[in-house]
């Protein structure tokens, strides 16, 4: 069971007062709620645990059905709560995310040779990530995950030349779509960090070439994860050509990380944020609010390990994200 078409159009008919306020985007036929639930931050302990899953279940019951993770966050413990909310949720109804690369304790393989492993920590070898997928899936209690990234993968460039990694990247995606083809996932991606705000570092338009080479114009790499918010947007004012604009123009949907910074974003909010996103009730909905209105950001994510939390950031769910022009003005 996966993230259907059927289940997402009836999951937001369940919230109108959102659907009517352009909270939920349409991806690769899929609705999907703007603002994501993200599982990074926390201790790897029983009290964290049932904080997430009360906060995931919050957020699957009020309006957000996008859930991202990684299996070294919290040494497999957030995936681990993603499964324990899925329980109490509809499978259909939830896009499951999750990445690889990081080396995790309890989760190397056996198989992982020395050669396919940089700086003691990072791997982008085919049949690492094959395992780490399926330990991926038996965390989280999912037959496929929705949307699977390379996790930092611009982690190789520090020990590797262009030629070498981008042999990587072409032996990863010809394993990635074979697993899209098992059933194991569904689309996959990169989730960066540094990757798209370094010159550079990571060439969008490659990757999609690469990804067309190994799995024809179907190919399934269609999710890229960068950080965006009020002070990282170099995704959107980049020139010639922006990494959004290149993603819309490759068919690759975009998801934000970092939304709000781990909220250091909000200590240096500018006044003009406030008068050009009205109708909200707090700086951290204006930063969310900021971020899901860029124009090709699909999803902001916003990571939130209490109930509390997605309930208070969920008010950005009534009023609609602002249009082009008054979110331009924020840069002027």
């Amino acid at each position: 069971m996966y993230a259907t078409v059927e289940g997402t159009a009836r999951y937001i008919e369940r919230f109108p007062e959102f659907r009517d306020a352009a909270f939920f985007r349409s991806l690769f036929g899929l609705q999907v709620s703007s603002l994501g639930i993200g599982t990074y931050l926390g201790e790897p302990d029983d009290a964290a645990d049932r904080a997430y899953a009360d906060a995931l279940i919050a957020a699957g019951d009020n309006g957000i059905n996008f859930f991202d993770c990684a299996i070294n966050y919290r040494r497999q413990r957030s995936e681990r709560c993603i499964g324990e909310a899925l329980v109490r949720l509809r499978r259909d109804e939830i896009v499951v995310c999750t990445k690889a690369g990081f080396l995790t304790p309890g989760a190397i393989p056996d198989s992982l040779q020395p050669g396919d492993v940089v700086g003691g920590m990072h791997s982008l070898a085919p049949g690492f990530l094959a395992d780490q997928i399926d330990r991926s899936r038996a965390n989280m209690g999912v037959d496929t995950i929705d949307v699977f990234y390379l996790h930092n993968p611009e982690t190789q460039l520090g020990f590797r030349t262009p030629a070498e990694f981008a042999d990587r990247i072409r032996r990863a995606f010809a394993e990635l779509e074979r697993l899209v083809d098992r059933g194991r996932i569904r689309w996959y991606g990169a989730a960066t960090w540094e990757g798209f705000r370094k010159k550079d570092a990571l060439s969008l338009p490659r990757l999609a070439e690469i990804a067309t080479e190994e799995g024809g114009p179907g190919h399934h790499f269609r999710f890229l994860q960068l950080p965006f918010n009020l002070g990282m947007v170099e995704a959107y004012v980049d020139r010639p050509e922006s990494v959004l604009q290149a993603a819309a123009r490759l068919g690759i949907a975009v998801v934000a990380s970092a939304t709000l910074l781990q909220t250091r974003i909000l200590a240096n909010m500018p006044d003009t944020v406030q008068q050009l996103l009205p109708g909200l009730a707090s700086d951290a909905q204006r930063a969310i609010q900021f971020t899901r209105s860029t124009p090709g950001i699909a999803v902001a994510l916003v990571g939130m390990s209490k109930r509390e939390h997605v309930l208070a950031n969920l008010g950005v769910g009534r009023v609609a994200p602002v249009a082009r022009e008054q979110y331009q003005r924020l840069y002027q």
